[in-house]
């Protein structure tokens, strides 16, 4: 596959905490636009846990897709599909390093939480957790959401402003109300005011997560 069809592949991945092969869980952190995956690495030294692997891999150009996640999908193509594959990608090489699925937590931030969000509704199954900070399913209103399987009880945290200029907060509520639908126990936390960041009840939501992670 070319550069242009998977523009991703082949970008950094940055890793932090224990070596995967000793890790109780793994952490895949996907960065936002115009960030990076040093930035989204930096979120873990605010995490408590000591037994956890962090993966952070790096956008090409800083941006996993060129458009609003609102927009119609085929204007993000292909840097969602190509960013699908580079967090299929990571699942499957911390796999072969003895750690399922389950034991894996998705987490990412603004453009980093709606690709992460997505990917599990497109892959659905146990994971340790799903986690989007500021972010919502990729599509235009509208978009049909016929997602396949389950998330047998998944743990799913939602959190976001209730004003915040990129996400709006239908998307957050029609997200929430999608994972719950496919099995998931969502927990959906709506902050007054708070714009486009990640304070600390959302961290400690995290740490919680991590540490609730043990013995699946």
């Amino acid at each position: 596959m070319s550069d242009a069809q998977d523009p991703h592949a082949g970008q950094p991945v940055l890793r932090g905490g224990v070596p995967v092969e000793r890790a109780r869980l793994v952490a895949i952190l996907i960065h936002g636009r115009g960030a990076s995956a040093a930035d989204i690495l930096s979120l873990s030294e605010e995490l408590t846990p000591g037994d956890v692997a962090y993966l952070a891999p790096q956008a090409a150009g800083s941006t996993w897709y060129p458009m609003s996640f609102m927009s119609p999908i085929s204007q993000n193509e292909p840097g969602i599909t190509s960013g699908l594959r580079t967090i299929a990608r990571l699942i499957a090489e911390v796999a072969a390093q003895g750690v399922p699925q389950e034991r894996v937590m998705l987490l990412g931030f603004s453009q980093g939480a709606c690709l992460s969000l997505e990917f599990a509704a497109r892959r659905a199954g146990r994971y340790a957790a799903v986690i989007g900070l500021s972010g919502g399913l990729i599509g235009p209103p509208g978009t049909p959401r016929a997602y396949a399987g389950t998330f047998e009880s998944t743990p799913v945290f939602l959190g976001c402003s209730d004003v915040d200029a990129h996400i709006p907060l239908a998307r957050v509520r029609e997200s929430a109300d999608i994972f719950r639908r496919m099995g998931a126990a969502v927990d959906e936390r709506i902050y007054p005011r708070m714009g486009h960041t990640v304070n600390q009840d959302e961290l400690q939501a995290v740490n919680a997560l991590l540490s609730a992670g043990a013995g699946r």
